[in-house]
């Protein structure tokens, strides 16, 4: 695992399946920051361009480890009876949906890192509202010390 100042990265290996394929090995990245402090991001590797990244909320993360939870277009599965120690993200589009799978150790080693570096509940302690309501109106803001 990677931690820079605010932030938190952790490789992983996640078992990618679309309907109907068997799952292929994939490198992944579970990522937090505190400039983003309510969520979380997931990229996954490919071997012919970019990765792609799902950005979702860090409590549904936190809750699928334990139950089913997520009724949008992620849903975050703790392990079940042919994986018990996987955790099942299915991640939907418009295009098709995948079911993502990563060690559960992985994900909560990550996620205790995660709240190390912003407890729950202190999350609204690290936005910087001041400066978002002044990006909206098209002006500059400088963070107060």
């Amino acid at each position: 695992m990677e931690e820079r100042l605010g932030t938190v990265t952790r490789p992983v290996t996640a078992h990618v399946s679309a309907p109907k394929a068997p799952p292929l090995p994939v490198p992944a990245e579970l990522q937090y920051g505190i400039t983003d402090p309510y969520a979380v991001r997931l990229s996954l590797g490919s071997s012919t361009g970019p990765p792609v990244t799902w950005s979702f909320a860090r409590e549904l993360l936190t809750e699928g480890l334990r139950r089913p939870t997520g009724p949008g277009d992620v849903l975050v599965i703790p392990g079940h009876c042919h994986r018990p120690h996987s955790l099942r993200i299915v991640l939907r589009n418009p295009a098709g949906t995948a079911l993502v799978e990563i060690a559960d150790t992985e994900v909560t080693a990550f996620l205790q890192q995660a709240f190390a570096l912003v407890p729950a509940g202190t999350e609204s302690d690290h936005l910087d509202i001041d400066g978002a309501i002044t990006a909206l109106m098209g002006g500059s803001h400088r963070p107060q010390p």
